[in-house]
């Protein structure tokens, strides 16, 4: 295993901020160690510097090495006053306008949230009665929680993850239940709500989007910004804002703001702000 002193963790501390953006405080630095050990166990590096050497020249290790140091805490339904916001005020507006909508959850990891969205979708559609076509994009820098997302397959404890009771309810349109055991439940998604997503991966702190300016109606970003410096935070802001439409609705995570963008926005309080003119 690699010994690493001070020095050397400041070296990794400073790569994954170069190549991710992702800033890791001094006090996570007992993270940084566990998590280096984890991707070079089986690897046979004598010092850190060739690591890091070898990152700089091997995409694919240098893509483990982001992989190894995200964080992809995520539940469905998370912050669920924000699907219930997508569900009562933000869908039967955009249905009304008769036209395809547009989706962006721009950290979707490993795929709880873009399905929640999903689910929210469908339901709308149907109590609704409407044909709109839904397109839902999501995106991860880690491409290993983006193969798990693809899959569709979870295992879940239902004594911690409180749904809305609309899911229950409609719960068999949503998801294949392989076993109604009370402890544990292992649910597949149903393909239909696959088809309306498509997974790509994307670092926010890229330049540039592959998304057209004002391409998305509903932009979902909780949760990710907590791990970048506050002027990063503010360039991604930046590019999202750009990506929604004009009384399109943002959704933040509960300790994250617009900054500078606040004024350029009503706020329905709760994280939620409708983009204006």
């Amino acid at each position: 295993m690699l010994e690493l002193n001070e020095r050397g963790l400041n070296l990794l501390q400073n790569k994954i901020y170069e190549l991710s953006r992702i800033h890791i405080v001094d006090s996570k630095m007992a993270m940084i160690k566990n998590r280096i050990a984890k991707l070079t166990k089986d690897m046979d590096y004598s010092n850190i510097e060739e690591l890091l050497k070898a990152i700089d020249k091997d995409k694919k290790l240098a893509q483990e090495f982001i992989n190894v140091f995200t964080t992809n805490k995520t539940d469905f339904f998370r912050e669920s006053f924000h699907f219930e916001d997508l569900l009562d005020r933000v869908l039967p507006s955009l249905f009304a306008k008769n036209r395809p909508i547009k989706i962006f959850c721009c950290a979707s990891s490993t795929g709880q949230e873009p399905y929640s969205i999903a689910c929210t979708a469908l339901y709308a559609k149907k109590i609704y009665n409407s044909g709109a076509k839904i397109e839902i994009t999501a995106t991860d820098i880690d491409t290993e929680v983006l193969q798990i997302a693809k899959s569709g397959k979870y295992t879940l404890n239902p004594n911690l993850e409180k749904w809305p009771e609309w899911v229950y309810d409609e719960i068999n349109e949503f998801f294949d239940i392989q076993d109604e055991n009370p402890q544990v439940r292992h649910l597949s998604v149903k393909q239909k709500l696959k088809e309306m997503i498509t997974f790509r991966q994307l670092n926010l702190f890229n330049k540039t989007y592959p998304f057209l300016s004002q391409d998305f109606d509903v932009i979902f970003c909780r949760n990710v910004l907590i791990y970048f410096k506050k002027n990063d935070q503010m360039e991604i802001l930046s590019r999202l804002f750009g990506l929604l439409k004009i009384n399109g609705t943002l959704y933040l995570g509960h300790s994250e703001g617009l900054y500078d963008l606040d004024v350029e926005t009503e706020k329905l309080g709760r994280k939620i702000f409708i983009k204006k003119a």
